[in-house]
């Protein structure tokens, strides 16, 4: 997992700022020397995750818009010559 889907700075504030997709009292990975079975995916995790996966698709898609506008050709008036 990457660390910034928990714990990522917010844009408004220099402080970093928990990530409300993830929630800590709804992890259950831990387990013991005993468990061998796997576990099973519920419903409403499988719809974490999907939302999880949204979110992240939405962020990169916001950071390819300010990749391609750092990176883009300067309009040919503004252009040195």
């Amino acid at each position: 997992m990457i660390l910034r889907e928990f714990i990522y700075f917010d844009k408004k504030s220099p402080n970093m700022v928990d990530d409300s997709r993830y929630i800590s009292d709804n992890d259950e990975s831990i387990l013991d020397q005993q468990d061998l079975r796997k576990s099973r995916l519920t419903l409403k995790m499988i719809s974490e995750l999907r939302k999880a996966g949204e979110a992240r698709e939405q962020e990169y898609k916001e950071e390819m818009g300010l990749v391609r506008k750092m990176y883009a050709a300067p309009p040919p008036e503004a252009a040195p010559q």
